[in-house]
């Protein structure tokens, strides 16, 4: 499976677009749409949204390969589309630690992508931008 255009929406929409280095808001070195910078990577003079855009494929194929090794059972696209958004935004060991994928993999779809609205806080504090995202992961999840 791949990441559909509405997945693709998600993650733009999410992530937004900065052609400048900033820190998100786990701390993170962040450029373009919600690409973590690391070495060597360097971007002292920013970069365009077509430079944003082919880092973005990047990791969503970084994503997306994820999802396929940790998961299972089948997915539909939208289940697929709001988990390769998850990884992307909080990384594949999440994913494989969680209790999301435990009832995912035990057939338990929907108590799963309820599981999703669980993972809304930044450090330890409730983030608006993260409940919200979730919130969309869902509506794809059900959609």
């Amino acid at each position: 499976m791949e990441l559909s255009a509405e997945g693709l929406k998600l993650i733009k929409r999410s992530e937004g677009f900065r052609s400048r280095q900033y820190l998100d808001a786990a701390g993170f070195a962040t450029i373009g749409y919600g690409h973590k910078v690391v070495p060597p990577e360097s971007f002292p003079d920013g970069i365009t949204e077509e430079h944003g855009a082919a880092l973005l494929l990047t990791d969503v194929k970084q994503a997306e390969h994820a999802v396929t090794r940790l998961v299972h059972v089948a997915l539909t696209q939208g289940q697929f589309d709001a988990l390769v958004d998850f990884c992307f935004n909080l990384g594949a060991g999440r994913l494989a630690s969680s209790t999301l994928l435990k009832e995912l993999n035990s057939g338990h779809h929907q108590v799963a992508g309820l599981q999703l609205l669980r993972w809304d806080c930044a450090g330890n504090a409730p983030n608006v931008g993260l409940k919200a995202r979730r919130e969309a992961e869902l509506q794809l999840w059900t959609a």
